[in-house]
């Protein structure tokens, strides 16, 4: 990046900071109807700037702890914490992007993405959403992260796990006895939240 570039992202990064800042002023809480708190990571990244984006992170995580965020979002925030050695909590943030978009990690390598028929419960976890994920395992800049992820994806744990989920919502996706619906859920929720 040039220069110029590199400070035209310093300034969105800035700009966002702002209107958020301004939005808890204005109403006592963030009001993020366009999502803008989901950007930063993006820009961070760009700018190799791995400590500044988690920083962000912690602060994204202490003001919106409720807030699941979008696949490519965590993605991001997977890359930023393996950048900064954060090894394990990067593990758990790559598990909760694959549950939040069992597609996401195929993408990235450029593998074939092949439609499961599964209760997709929102369009965040559908193979569309991947078309918005800006980052390839191609990218030099990436090739450690790219290595580590490949070998995390290639674990018996992490095939045990992802196969579990796939497979609750298969089940789900066809199920009409509401009890086992919501036991599958609850089943669900278990794994995202066991890591």
């Amino acid at each position: 990046m040039t220069p110029k570039q590199i400070e035209r992202v310093k300034k969105k990064i800035a700009d966002i900071k702002r209107v958020l800042a301004a939005e808890k002023r204005k109403f006592g809480c963030y009001d993020d109807g366009r999502g803008l708190r989901y950007l930063p990571t993006k820009y961070f990244i760009q700018l190799s700037d791995f400590s500044g984006g988690l920083t962000y992170t912690k602060w994204f995580e202490k003001n919106f702890p409720d807030d699941s965020g979008f696949p490519d979002f965590l993605f991001e925030w997977t890359i930023i914490l393996f950048k900064n050695g954060k090894i394990k909590e990067a593990e758990k943030k790559a598990f909760q992007t694959f549950f939040r978009n069992t597609y996401i990690f195929d993408k990235y390598f450029g593998r074939p993405i092949i439609p499961v028929d599964k209760w997709e419960g929102s369009n965040l976890e559908a193979p569309d959403f991947t078309e918005y994920l800006d980052y390839s395992s191609e990218q030099k800049e990436l090739a450690d992260f790219s290595q580590w992820l490949d070998n995390l994806i290639s674990t018996q744990n992490f095939h045990t796990r992802s196969n579990k989920y796939i497979d609750l919502q298969k089940r789900l996706k066809t199920e009409n006895d509401s009890e086992t619906r919501n036991y599958l859920v609850k089943a669900s929720s278990q794994l995202r939240q066991s890591l």
